[in-house]
């Protein structure tokens, strides 16, 4: 079911995929763009927040995930921003906020690259991969190519296994924290849930998407308030490797370590994130 508003007209991406999208809410619009390997569901707490600050809120699958359409297309970063372009476009947007986590800054970096910044009042990056996460001659300090290669392998040998562990890296559950964990087993399954839906092709090249694709040139096409937000203890996207750099790239970003914080920080420092989004995006 697609609830959607003010109209109902149901969302395709330029070859006509169907695309499943939330569109909740009245105000100055906000898109919010998921991370590996979730799905709109993610931003539930996030969702409920911005539309009490008299936002409207638009959650959509990335194609692949959730219950957009499970197709067998190349997943890459020009088709992943071909469908963000497509939800304004279809949605008739205008002073859109972009919204991006992990993966989903990705998108937000290529669709300004390729469409501008128009129809854009302000970006926000959370976790994300942004600038170039793959370590190579040129980019010294990313992450080796053996990480990302280990990550596929892991999904085509047991999917559900590597997602359980992967769950517990996502939400820095650890020995450390084995008495005291940061979220519950709850919402742990309900993570791998999300993560479940996608289709094995999908979950699976995205790990080449986001581990590979250079947004280096991207980032010059960020001419727009910006607001990066990244944990200290994010083991599956590291500060010094993303949210370091992006915020030296990005001219005048406002940039906001929180300290101790895992890459599921939505979860573990919704409070924290639910303040400084309507605090950046403001009130209506």
């Amino acid at each position: 079911m697609e609830i959607s508003a003010p109209n109902n007209k149901k969302i395709t991406g330029k070859d006509q995929a169907p695309l499943h999208v939330k569109d909740l809410g009245k105000g100055s619009p906000v898109i919010l763009i998921h991370g590996w390997p979730l799905n709109g569901d993610m931003w539930e707490y996030q969702i409920n927040a911005l539309l009490e600050a008299g936002h409207r809120v638009i959650a959509y699958d990335r194609r692949g995930f959730g219950q957009s359409c499970h197709s067998s297309v190349n997943f890459n970063y020009d088709v992943f921003a071909d469908d963000l372009n497509e939800v304004i476009e279809q949605k008739n947007l205008t002073g859109v906020a972009l919204v991006g986590f992990s993966m989903g800054g990705g998108e937000i970096a290529r669709y300004l690259s390729k469409y501008g910044s128009a129809k854009v009042s302000k970006t926000v990056l959370i976790g994300s991969i942004l600038p170039y996460l793959l370590k190579t001659d040129d980019n010294p300090e990313g992450v080796p190519e053996k990480t990302f290669k280990d990550m596929i392998q892991g999904l085509k040998e047991d999917r559900p296994k590597f997602l359980a562990g992967f769950t517990k890296d996502f939400f820095g559950v650890d020995l450390a924290h084995a008495l005291n964990p940061p979220v519950s087993s709850e919402m742990m399954q309900w993570s791998q849930f999300m993560a479940f839906q996608a289709s094995a092709k999908a979950t699976i090249d995205c790990v080449t998407a986001f581990g590979k694709t250079d947004f280096r040139k991207d980032m010059a096409a960020f001419k727009v308030p910006t607001l990066i937000i990244h944990g200290t203890k994010d083991k599956v996207v590291p500060a010094e490797v993303s949210g370091d750099r992006a915020a030296k790239m990005i001219p005048n970003a406002m940039y906001r370590r929180y300290d101790g914080a895992p890459h599921g920080l939505f979860i573990t420092h919704k409070n924290q994130l639910t303040e400084d989004l309507i605090s950046f995006l403001g009130k209506n």
